[in-house]
């Protein structure tokens, strides 16, 4: 298994020393670097593979928020603070999460299970088959899902909740993704956020189209083509 290379900025030594027992207790995580302050971040990630970064918010020079802003390609964050009033200002900054000191081992470890699984272990297995099915990373574990049993997907950010016929399912990745993966012929985007199952289609108008009970929005980029779909005209 491919580690997870961290790296952690903080002034504080002590707040660095417990990330680092934490790191080194978890499996899937592996130290890369130790700072303590924004300007050694930026010589860090110029000179090593960091993949998560557990970011103080107040340290002299740079504070983390400062230090975000002007990033233009930083890793996966995870910001731990003091401060709790700053949460909503690092969520707004496209954080993993917020963690607030003095940082448990069991939070950390719900925090770090936040890093999105490889792009590759979701997957279509064998359109062939007479069940075809997608394999989807979700809690720690591998689902199998029924293509026949799929009703919409639903994209949030990096998660996407696959809705079938008798469950939702959240997991790391794009609606892109499943969009290039699906069959063309059993599924379409209809929406930035959706993609439905046409035939589970139970009605539908120029604006929205029916799953399963629930009314999806058809965006206006998608609507021509959508239409044509639901009508038979392609």
């Amino acid at each position: 298994m491919q580690k997870i290379q961290c790296a952690i900025a903080d002034d504080e030594q002590l707040s660095r020393d417990i990330l680092k027992t934490y790191i080194e207790k978890t499996a899937q995580l592996q130290l890369s670097a130790e700072c303590k302050n924004g300007i050694e971040v930026f010589d860090v990630l110029k000179s090593r593979k960091v993949d998560l970064l557990f970011l103080d918010i107040q340290m002299p020079m740079l504070t983390g928020i400062e230090l975000l802003k002007t990033m233009l390609h930083p890793p996966k964050v995870i910001l731990v603070t003091a401060y709790r009033e700053f949460a909503l200002e690092g969520y707004e900054l496209n954080v993993l999460d917020y963690l607030l000191k003095p940082v448990s081992f069991i939070r950390f470890l719900k925090a770090v299970d936040k890093y999105p699984e490889p792009a590759h272990e979701a997957g279509l297995i064998n359109l062939n088959n007479p069940t075809p099915f997608i394999d989807v990373r979700s809690e720690k574990k591998t689902i199998r899902i029924s293509l026949p049993d799929i009703v919409c997907l639903e994209g949030m950010k990096d998660y996407v909740r696959v809705q079938t016929t008798t469950a939702a399912i959240i997991t790391h990745q794009t609606l892109q993704y499943f969009e290039e993966l699906l069959p063309k012929d059993q599924f379409i985007r209809v929406h930035r956020s959706y993609i439905i199952a046409l035939g589970k289609v139970a009605a539908f108008t120029p604006s929205w189209v029916e799953v399963q009970g629930k009314e999806i929005p058809i965006g206006a980029f998608y609507q021509q083509q959508v239409m044509m779909r639901l009508e038979g005209r392609t």
